[in-house]
């Protein structure tokens, strides 16, 4: 599988995501998170930050399902799905990842079908530490 392409700004996301650990950068000054990370608050234009700890629990606000696979190292798992959380306590803070049927599952696990906007959804990390995602139980 393909590995994230880090940056300065974005390096401690995927640190604390293969410690098993969802956190959003947020402003050390006026307390906004913002995602994806970057230098500067977009609301005081504050340069210090720090790495909050979110629940992990969100909402899909979108999803599609790639035909054929937008990528060649995922052909084998097509057709799969790719999401857009919204997180529950940020709902302006919106990750992308994948809806699978546990920890570590292929990203073709869940059949799209079962996937819904607005579904309630918890992360999970796989064995490498990537973020995924799975169907809260109701």
């Amino acid at each position: 599988m393909l590995s994230p392409v880090t940056d300065a700004d974005g390096a401690p996301f995927w640190q604390y995501a293969a410690q098993g650990e969802l956190r959003v950068q947020t402003c050390a000054d006026c307390a906004e998170p913002r995602f994806p990370p970057r230098p500067c608050c977009p609301h005081c234009r504050s340069f210090a930050s720090e790495w909050r700890q979110v629940s992990g629990h969100g909402r899909i606000w979108s999803y599609v399902v790639p035909h054929p696979p937008l990528l060649p190292d995922y052909a084998e798992q097509a057709p799969y799905n790719v999401i857009v959380v919204e997180l529950v306590e940020h709902p302006r803070i919106r990750l992308v990842g994948n809806l699978v049927a546990e920890a570590g599952a292929r990203l073709d696990s869940v059949p799209p079908e079962r996937i819904r906007i607005g579904a309630r959804v918890q992360v999970v990390f796989d064995a490498a530490g990537l973020p995924q995602w799975v169907l809260e139980r109701a």
